[in-house]
């Protein structure tokens, strides 16, 4: 997708010396990887304990030796 931004000079040069990128346009690539990143954990640990997992692996364990 093509896009037009407009961005503060200071915001930009500070993004491409945080991401070690070399042009904003890198730089701006590389920060919304790592933001979506982190937004995609922050949403996994939101359903730390709203999920309910059997706790059977020793008996999986076994029935993979009897084979």
């Amino acid at each position: 997708m093509r896009m037009t931004l407009t961005l503060d000079d200071d915001l930009a040069e500070q993004l491409m010396q945080l991401t070690g990128q070399q042009t904003p346009l890198f730089a701006i690539r590389h920060a919304l990887k790592d933001y979506l990143l982190s937004v995609r954990k922050q949403k996994l640990l939101e359903l730390r304990g709203q999920v309910q997992v059997e706790d059977n692996w020793r008996q999986l364990r076994q029935l993979d030796m009897k084979e």
